[in-house]
């Protein structure tokens, strides 16, 4: 009988991030715990835990894990003060500037229902965007067809950036803290490429027109 995987550890800058499944026997999470290190014991050398995250266990059994790693595997794992300096580091970060000359992400072919693309910094889509589909940038987002899911530019602060596409028709549009959406009913749809951009506290919509 194949155990089911509860737990699943993912990198990140600030270390590891340790994921549960809610709803488990606490043994069994902590049996499943020292199996997953015992079989990997080089990707924890040196490392150190972020946080763990699980809806349902208590705050004892968290530190009781936290702990255990800790004492047996010498594993370092940062405390709630060292979680929350790092935490408000991040929030802090430079807003991405890049938006006239910097980093690009180009994704050629339909991005579908479901698919999510995120990047920190512009992103060129070369087909369309469904709907249910989400791109999220730092920078602006340009697509080369239709965009008609949800489209979030310059998201980590940025309201300088924009979103374009040859048929700009998204089910949500938004730049910085700035929020637009589809309006209801029947309404006229673009015929030509347009261009999304924040002035003052709204997303204004126009022509993209070549100023040449």
């Amino acid at each position: 009988m194949v155990r089911e995987n509860i737990i699943e550890f993912k990198g990140t800058k600030n270390g590891i991030l340790i994921y549960i499944k809610p709803q488990q026997d606490f043994e069994i999470i902590k049996q499943q715990l020292i199996d997953k290190i015992e079989k990997a014991k080089y990707f924890f050398k040196g490392a150190k835990i972020f946080d763990i995250h699980c809806d349902t266990l208590t705050a004892e059994q968290k530190k009781e894990l936290e702990v255990f790693m800790a004492t047996r595997y010498k594993i370092y794992v940062l405390n709630q003060d060292e979680r929350d300096i790092l935490n408000k580091s991040e929030q802090m970060e430079t807003v991405f500037t890049g938006i006239t000359e910097g980093k690009t992400k180009f994704v050629q072919g339909t991005i579908r229902s479901g698919q999510n693309i995120n990047y920190d910094g512009n992103v060129v889509i070369l087909g369309d965007v469904n709907p249910g589909a989400h791109i999220t940038a730092y920078g602006n987002i340009i697509v080369m067809g239709s965009l008609r899911g949800v489209a979030h530019a310059g998201s980590n602060g940025n309201r300088d950036a924009c979103v374009a596409a040859f048929y700009l028709d998204p089910t949500q549009l938004r730049i910085s803290d700035v929020i637009t959406r589809a309006p209801d009913g029947h309404y006229e749809k673009p015929k030509i490429p347009e261009l999304a951009k924040v002035k003052g506290n709204m997303v204004y919509i126009e022509p993209y027109l070549n100023r040449k």
